[in-house]
């Protein structure tokens, strides 16, 4: 019984240490999504909170309209499918494409690369997405900037 207990204590003393580098991961990725917006280096532009330009626009209808929010929730906080809102804080642009196009078949996410509304929306979506995970786009409905 005892080395039962010692094979299993490492493990166990080692979870608080992995919940604190999640959180210094999910602080980091906080950061720099603050720094990038202080400098203008965001892929959507937003004002109030819920008017964005027009591809992030088009990124949120393509979301809509694909019903991503059956998998992902309509706040993109998670049901099935991952939180998107966390997500995003450290996927990167390019994996978040690769994603989107093969899928994760594995997790039973389908392939979209074939969806041609998707995959010429999918810079858009990931702008819109990425504006959730920032905080800076509110949930709910939006509008369309007026330029």
């Amino acid at each position: 019984m005892r080395s039962k207990h010692r094979a299993t204590l490492p493990i166990i003393a080692l979870l608080p240490i992995l919940a604190l580098a999640q959180e210094a991961r999910l602080a980091m990725a906080q950061t720099t999504a603050a720094g990038n917006e202080i400098a203008g280096n965001t892929p959507y532009r937003v004002v109030a909170g819920d008017k964005v330009d027009l591809a992030t626009f088009n990124g949120w209808k393509t979301w809509r309209a694909m019903a991503c929010d059956r998998c992902h929730g309509p706040n993109q906080e998670g049901l099935v499918g991952p939180s998107l809102v966390n997500s995003l804080k450290v996927l990167t642009k390019e994996e978040f494409v690769a994603t989107v196009s093969n899928g994760r078949p594995d997790k039973g996410m389908p392939n979209f690369g074939s969806v041609e509304t998707l995959m010429k929306n999918v810079d858009g979506l990931y702008a819109y997405l990425k504006g959730r995970s920032d905080g800076a786009i509110k949930p709910g409905k939006l509008q369309k900037i007026e330029e």
